[in-house]
């Protein structure tokens, strides 16, 4: 059997253009949540069936969205969650287990033997699973690539190909002044948490739109997250 398995994640409400070429002829479309909008569901269910789980960012509208997913699609057996925190400690009875939330890719192969206790192999033989996060497409934060995955499945097993879309040059990673972050980080949480826009807060105390922009979507995206942790984030 030959399929792709478009995985996506962390849409927040935008799926751009090159994203919808990609998905074209897929079997079905996997999203690690922070869909942010019904509609995007809609879309995406217009190309292929979509699995979704919920992300931290969808609100009362995905009340009906699972937290976590296991199903069959196939020969793989899948796990899906938005936090990699929210996974199973075991995940030697997956092929392909996918999470989101960081807004950066990561595939990683491990061996089953290292979720058993004690060590041993897997009963059908198969002895690797692959932890997949897509990476964000939706809304460019930072420095931070925009990236999602796609799973080929055949008769002799399952790869993964990372696509990476370009950004335009409008969407480009600013520079910012390292000694000062902090406390503009501090002052636009300070400022959002008043429901000011970044347009109001960046005119208000001169600070560079995109970077006002990049914290607090950062901030608003990641509840509960501090300045170290958006500095973190920034990779500062």
């Amino acid at each position: 059997m030959d399929m792709k398995i478009a995985v996506i994640s962390d849409t927040h409400d935008l799926l751009r253009p090159e994203v919808l070429d990609h998905l074209q002829g897929c079997g079905c479309i996997l999203h690690g949540g922070d869909i942010s909008s019904r509609k995007i569901l809609e879309k995406l269910e217009e190309i292929a069936p979509v699995r979704v789980v919920r992300g931290n960012n969808d609100k009362e509208w995905a009340e009906g969205i699972p937290l976590i997913l296991d199903f069959e699609l196939g020969e793989l057996r899948i796990c899906m969650a938005h936090k990699k925190k929210d996974l199973p400690k075991d995940l030697s009875p997956y092929d392909l287990v996918v999470c989101g939330h960081t807004h950066r890719y990561e595939s990683t192969w491990i061996n089953r033997e290292a979720f058993r206790s004690p060590p041993g192999p897997s009963s059908d033989g198969i002895s690797q699973t692959l932890l997949l996060n897509p990476g964000s497409c939706g809304p460019r934060l930072l420095h931070q690539p925009i990236t999602m995955a796609m799973v080929h499945v055949d008769d002799d097993g399952f790869t993964c190909e990372k696509i990476e879309i370009p950004h335009v040059p409008k969407e480009a990673a600013v520079k910012i002044d390292s000694g000062s972050i902090r406390q503009q980080i501090e002052l636009v949480i300070r400022e959002t948490q008043k429901g000011r826009t970044t347009d109001q807060i960046a005119k208000k105390y001169g600070l560079d739109p995109k970077v006002t922009e990049q914290i607090a979507r950062l901030y608003v995206t990641h509840p509960g997250v501090t300045a170290d942790g958006i500095m973190t984030k920034m990779g500062l």
